[in-house]
């Protein structure tokens, strides 16, 4: 069945599969870039720390729902998840502008990141599984890559309902929460569509069930105009289900069987949510502290900045699946260190303005962003079927504990404005973790490209070929 899966021509099926699934990261990006805003401050009788305070509440529910939803998404099915979850955000944000004082907001911000940090886990295992083998890498990446798309969109919508010119103050930052329920709302329908992974059910004892699923998405890609190619039969698998999935088995599949392939999630992770968190947390504070410019224009330069790291993932892509992972992990973090080093020495020699600066932010994280998407890939494909959704959840969580130091650390380096020495060396610091995580990608990296999920890593489940039931 997943050599059946992986032989399909790309046609409208995975065109709905992508539009279905892929809003996720629209929707996070969006969320965060209207909190970050704070135009609820005034309206709640907020202080900065409790502004604050508001952004670590809906990641910590992001903390939460990857790792209740991880396991669930593994034991339940994606497509009850990717249900589960999208509701959960829906209620979340969509209350969240009806809030009427701050404790109320709080809890809406932890329901919404949970419903978000569970969508991360089911809609990674679910495209990597019903995607083509030859197609998994560019699309994942993109996918991954429209976090910005979501962001850029926030940004503007701040930018036109947070100016008491255009909308009453305690109007305008109740109406941008409204923008992610309503773009959620629209896309319900396409996910009621999309199908279980047939390679989940197989796992799990749904044989039949599996078997029509793969009957059915052949028939939609015939009636599409697509041409199915026969199965080369030596791709069969044989499963016997099992569902014990325990400490004892995640241990001896992150650390005894796969240690090399954690290690490789784990720096990709961690190095590319540092900079990432140094970065954007901070990007507007090193503009009116360095560059004189006011809070109010900060969100035009975020504008340019969203726009590159949205094109990197989309320009890109195709490479990590012709070039291959390794090469292109290591190339795309390995620039993007190298440009965030000549961006310090020009930083720190005071020869950049606003907006070079943002220039090289730009240009730094149009291969940044394609990295990072990348490593989301890596830690989704390179652990078997049956803890997909898990190994996403521990890594996610990991990576957001490890990046939620960078802010704080950054904004210290930042300081009053006055001297640029500490942020400089922050910037080098940052470049080189880039290029160490790269260094480690291309040492370590598994060439993913084009293959079978399968042929990857061996399902927990495979057995010997005269056991089992035949995929």
């Amino acid at each position: 069945m997943p050599a059946r899966m992986d032989r399909l021509p790309w046609t409208k099926f995975h065109w709905s599969v992508v539009f279905g699934l892929g809003v996720s990261w629209i929707l996070d990006g969006l969320e965060i870039q209207i909190v970050s805003e704070s135009g609820f401050q005034k309206s709640l009788g907020m202080s900065a720390a409790q502004v604050g305070l508001t952004g670590t509440v809906y990641l910590v529910g992001q903390v939460v729902g990857a790792l209740t939803f991880g396991r669930l998404t593994d034991r339940l099915g994606r497509r009850k998840l990717f249900i589960m979850t999208l509701v959960i955000y829906l209620i979340g944000s969509g209350l969240a502008g009806l809030s009427p004082n701050m404790w109320f907001l709080w809890v809406c911000r932890f329901i919404a990141g949970m419903g978000i940090g569970g969508e991360y886990t089911a809609i990674n295992s679910a495209i990597d599984e019903l995607i083509p083998a030859h197609y998994r890498g560019r699309v994942d990446i993109a996918i991954n890559g429209t976090y910005w798309a979501g962001a850029f969109f926030g940004a503007l919508a701040n930018l036109y309902l947070l100016n008491p010119d255009n909308v009453a103050e305690n109007i305008g930052w109740r109406l941008a929460f409204f923008i992610g329920p309503i773009l959620g709302l629209s896309i319900i329908y396409l996910r009621r569509h999309i199908p279980e992974s047939p390679r989940w059910l197989l796992t799990h004892g749904r044989a039949e069930e599996a078997e029509r699923t793969v009957d059915e998405i052949e028939e939609r890609v015939r009636r599409e105009g697509g041409e199915i190619s026969e199965v080369d039969e030596s791709k069969a698998i044989n499963v016997k289900p099992e569902d014990a999935m325990g400490p004892k088995v995640l241990w001896d599949v992150f650390v005894k069987r796969y240690g090399r392939r954690t290690m490789l999630g784990l720096t990709m992770m961690v190095t590319q949510s540092f900079l990432y968190n140094a970065i954007f947390f901070t990007y507007a504070l090193v503009l009116t502290n360095f560059y004189g410019i006011s809070k109010a224009q900060t969100s035009l330069y975020f504008l340019p900045f969203a726009v590159g790291n949205l094109a990197g993932p989309l320009l890109l892509g195709h490479l990590f699946d012709t070039i291959g992972r390794r090469k292109m992990i290591f190339s795309t973090y390995t620039i993007a260190g190298v440009v965030l080093l000549g961006s310090a020495w020009a930083f720190h020699a005071e020869i950049l303005t606003a907006t070079t600066q943002t220039i090289l932010w730009c240009v730094s994280f149009f291969f940044a962003s394609a990295g990072a998407s990348a490593a989301y890939l890596t830690v989704s494909e390179i652990f078997p079927l049956e803890v997909r959704g898990q190994a996403i959840s521990y890594f996610f969580v990991i990576a957001q504990c490890a990046g939620a130091i960078a802010p704080v650390l950054y904004g210290a380096l930042i300081g009053d404005g006055k001297d640029r020495g500490p942020l400089t060396w922050g910037y080098v610091v940052g470049g080189a973790i880039m290029i160490f995580g790269g260094i480690v990608a291309l040492v370590i990296g598994i060439d993913a490209e084009r293959k079978s999920l399968e042929d990857i890593a061996d399902p927990l489940s495979k057995v010997a070929e005269e056991s089992g039931a035949a995929a």
